[in-house]
């Protein structure tokens, strides 16, 4: 087993008793719709109310979606941390087309490498990705991941959990007070 020096920073906001994990897979268009209103949702739930967690959600038929949550990862080792994680999701979300197929099948990134897929992040985010993308354990936190949303029966996103308990009814679309109505109860 590697010892390693490196800590990724969990993707938390908040400090509340109300817990709100949303697992997203950072290319998806509603996805990032969901990514969207999470800073709106702990203004209007309150920081002393709520604790967001973001899930990263891998998914195969998101072409470059390994390669993109790795760099999440990897930005969450830095200084920063979380902040710098957030910094690479907004960059996905910002230029969703720059890092996704058309119709996950095609379109000019089928001749996108892995290298120039971090090089087009690191330009969009400002954050140097490349020498922590390379720590060679990094996909443990990875792993750990996907291994929670598995435990959790969540096979796709986003997908919402209160408290613990996964939200068939919350989605996307909402409007922010609809999920801080039913956050606070």
């Amino acid at each position: 087993m590697t010892n390693s020096a490196w800590h990724a920073d969990p993707l938390t906001w908040g400090t509340g008793p109300h817990l709100f994990e949303v697992f997203l897979e950072p290319t998806d268009p509603y996805s990032t719709k969901a990514f969207s209103k999470l800073d709106a949702l702990l203004d209007q739930a309150g920081e002393d109310n709520v604790t967001i967690k973001i899930r990263l959600q891998s998914q195969p038929w998101h072409m470059y979606s390994g390669v993109i949550v790795r760099c999440i990862i990897a930005a969450s080792t830095l200084e920063g941390g979380k902040n710098t994680a957030k910094k690479v999701i907004a960059a996905v979300a910002a230029h969703r087309e720059e890092f996704e197929f058309v119709h996950h099948a095609g379109g000019p990134n089928l001749d996108a490498t892995p290298h120039q897929i971090i090089e087009r992040l690191e330009g969009y985010s400002g954050v140097k990705l490349k020498a922590a993308f390379a720590i060679p354990d990094l996909d443990r936190e990875i792993k750990w991941h996907c291994k929670y949303a598995r435990q959790n029966g969540i096979h796709v996103s986003p997908t919402f959990m209160i408290d613990g308990i996964v939200q068939p009814d919350v989605s996307s679309g909402d409007d922010v007070s609809d999920w801080a109505r039913k956050l606070l109860g």
